[in-house]
Formats: structure tokens, C-alpha cells, sequence
């Protein structure tokens, strides 16, 4: 390890209005990566890459004030919890007792509801070994919040990898009563640069043959459906804007893609779950996750009414999400991966994003062809 090189460092960020100090966190690791971490919402800033000419940008969008992250402008860059997603009228029952959480989209309840996560001040360190550098966040979540039963200890750590560009995000969780936890993290990812305009250019795909449909509230279905023959099938390289004006049913209701795929494993551990490439400047990002679902969402209600760090606002499109998690509204689907976390045990998360740049015509190796590397067995979340 050079310490010289792979550090962790700390400045002001802003003051919330009770006099709280917000802190960025900056990660840097010896291969030319770099990412900030506030401790406010755990919210990932930004992330510095560079490309094969070793120039590095921005490539998740993000603010330089902390007034726009407690405007809760869509949640960008946050960690989502309690309960990432939809929960369908915010209820559930669990051991045969009704819950009802805090509606706050139309009638249901979305990524924890009015005050989730991403809008909590949560606790610091700096981890650090000989693979990586790291920052965890910590944060209770009392018994009630937000109407979800139980005290909830959860903790994430940001770490970046010292021997390749690859950014480790790793949930873990416990609780005193039994409840429901569905964590993630909802960054914007644009990998020709934060404010350099659409991102519906780039290629995707994800390691899916099957999705779940909407309904008109956006709350799935429940039932998982092939993509086969249908506009959501990425499970070959395609351009995100190819299809997405295209007027079919499911389009049309989430105004662009914002579904849950079921993602193909056959084992446990780090799965890769999705590959993007970007055309001009060829950086590649690979998704690899413990998680059973990837929610893919095209950006679709950037409007233009806010500004991010490069002072150009974002539209509709600048930025997609791809969020590992479980599915959406599982706590009323029982036919899904459960969500169910009981004293004793421990929730586990681990994903990352493995950075690199295409250096061949042929962009889809990794998915549907063995993997670059094995990875680890880490145990599911």
C-alpha cells in the first residue's frame, strides 16, 4: 500500500438549518479513481474515472451544495432503506400483523417513504486494509419510522478497491423485532461525464430473461414475464434510446424503463448483473451483485428544473439508474425472494461497480459467455 496514494480524507460539506455538519468523504485509490461520500442520506456525490487516456470525469450525477440533497431532488446518489422500491397502499403483513408505512406516491409508499433514509445524518470512520480504502456509514433506524416495526441497526460501506478501478458498496443490517429491509443505492450514472447531456446513448445489458410488468400505479404485477421478443429484452448489447419511444403498454405507463429484472444466477455470491459501455469515450461499467433483482430506470421524470455540480441542468435521460435490490412490493408477493429480517440474523448486501474501458468492437463479453474472473462467494443478501 502507498498511503501517499490511496487515502481518505474529509472536508465541510454545508450545515443542515439545526447546525449539523454534512462531511465529504473522499476515497482514493492508486489506479486514478476517486469518489466522495456525504455523510448525509450516505449519498454517493460523485465518482471520478478515468478513461484509456487516463483522463478522468465525473460519472454520476450529482450536487456541489448540500441544499439540493435536502430538497430530496430524486434521490440522487442516495441509500435507499428502509424498503427500496414500491410497497404497494404502504401495507403489509408480517406474522399476521398489518403494517401500514408512510404513503408518499399517491398511495404508496416509495424508498422508505416521506423521510427514508436518504434523508438521515449517519455516523463515519474510515475502514482501510491491503485491498481497499473505505468509508462505513452507520445509522439506527427506530422502532416505528416511517411505520416499519423494529430498531433497525443498518450500516454501508463505500470502499474502493486499490488494485482495480472498482467502487464496493456492502450492506448489513440487524434488528431487534421482525421487519422488512430492502437496501440499494440510486446514483445516476453517465459515463461520458456529469452534465454532458443524454445518456440514452450508451449501450446496456443486463444478465435478465425476465422482468416484472407495471401496473397504471407502477406497483409490479407480481408475476415475472420473459423478456423475449419484447422491448425489454437487453440481454444482448442494446442502445438505451433505441426503443424507449416506442408506445407499448409498459413504456408508456413508466414514461421509459423503470422495471424490475430478474436477474439469471445460478450460484451464490457476486453475480454480474449488468455491462454498459459508452460510445464516444468507451468506458465500460459492470454491475456485479448478491442481489435477486436489478431495477433499471432511464431517468425518466429529469425534467430540467434542477442543476447538477457542472451548473448544466439534467433532462429527461442524462442520467439511468441501476439499482441491485430485491423486487418491488415482494412484501406482498410471497412468491418472491423474501424480505423478512428476524433478530439473529444479519441482512447482507454486497455489490460493485467494476470500472475499465473497451478496447474491442465486440462490447457484450461477460454476459452470456463465461465471466472475466470468478467471483467471490459472499452469500446472498
Amino acid at each position: 500500500m502507498n498511503p501517499s496514494v490511496d487515502v481518505a480524507s474529509s472536508k465541510l460539506f454545508g450545515c443542515l438549518p439545526d447546525r449539523r455538519q454534512v462531511v465529504a468523504i473522499t476515497l482514493i485509490n492508486n489506479q486514478g479513481m476517486r469518489a466522495t461520500v456525504l455523510n448525509y442520506g450516505a449519498v454517493l456525490q460523485s465518482v471520478w474515472v478515468p478513461d484509456a487516456s487516463r483522463e478522468a470525469v465525473n460519472v454520476v450525477l450529482g450536487f456541489d451544495n448540500l441544499d439540493q440533497y435536502v430538497d430530496g431532488n430524486h434521490y440522487i446518489g442516495a441509500t435507499i432503506g428502509r424498503f427500496a422500491n414500491r410497497i404497494a397502499n404502504g401495507l403489509f403483513i408480517l406474522d399476521g400483523v398489518t403494517y401500514q408505512v408512510t404513503q408518499n406516491a399517491l398511495s404508496n409508499s416509495l424508498h422508505g417513504g416521506g423521510c427514508g433514509f436518504d434523508k438521515q445524518m449517519w455516523e463515519w470512520s474510515i475502514v482501510e486494509d491491503r485491498h481497499s480504502v473505505g468509508v462505513q456509514l452507520r445509522y439506527i433506524s427506530r422502532h416505528g419510522e416511517e411505520g416499519y416495526p423494529g430498531t433497525l441497526h443498518v450500516q454501508v460501506t463505500y470502499s474502493l478497491l486499490r488494485l482495480s478501478n472498482t467502487l464496493r458498496l456492502e450492506y448489513q443490517a440487524r434488528t431487534d423485532h421482525p421487519t422488512v429491509v430492502n437496501l440499494t443505492n440510486h446514483s445516476y450514472f453517465n459515463l461520458a461525464g456529469e452534465g454532458s447531456g443524454t445518456s440514452l446513448g450508451h449501450q446496456l445489458q443486463i444478465n435478465a430473461d425476465g422482468y416484472l410488468p407495471l401496473g397504471a400505479d407502477l406497483i409490479p404485477t407480481g408475476e415475472i414475464e420473459p423478456v423475449a421478443g419484447s422491448v425489454m429484452d437487453f440481454r444482448t448489447p442494446t442502445v438505451i434510446g433505441d426503443r424507449i419511444r416506442v408506445g407499448t403498454a409498459q413504456l408508456l405507463t413508466a414514461q421509459g424503463y423503470d422495471h424490475n429484472y430478474a436477474l439469471n444466477r445460478s450460484e451464490t455470491g457476486l453475480t454480474i448483473a449488468a455491462r454498459v459501455v459508452e460510445p464516444i469515450t468507451r468506458r465500460v461499467m459492470e454491475l456485479w451483485t448478491t442481489e435477486p433483482a436489478l431495477d433499471f430506470y432511464s431517468g425518466n421524470f429529469l425534467d430540467g428544473a434542477i442543476a447538477g455540480a457542472s451548473g448544466h441542468a439534467y433532462r429527461q435521460g442524462d442520467g439511468f439508474a441501476l439499482e441491485p435490490e430485491h423486487f418491488s412490493n415482494s412484501p406482498n408477493n410471497p412468491h418472491l425472494p423474501s424480505t423478512v429480517l428476524r433478530p439473529g440474523q444479519t441482512y447482507r448486501s454486497v455489490s460493485e461497480y467494476r470500472f475499465s474501458s473497451a478496447v474491442a468492437e465486440n462490447w457484450s463479453c461477460g454476459i452470456g459467455s463465461p465471466p472475466v474472473g470468478k467471483a467471490p462467494n459472499l452469500g446472498t443478501g
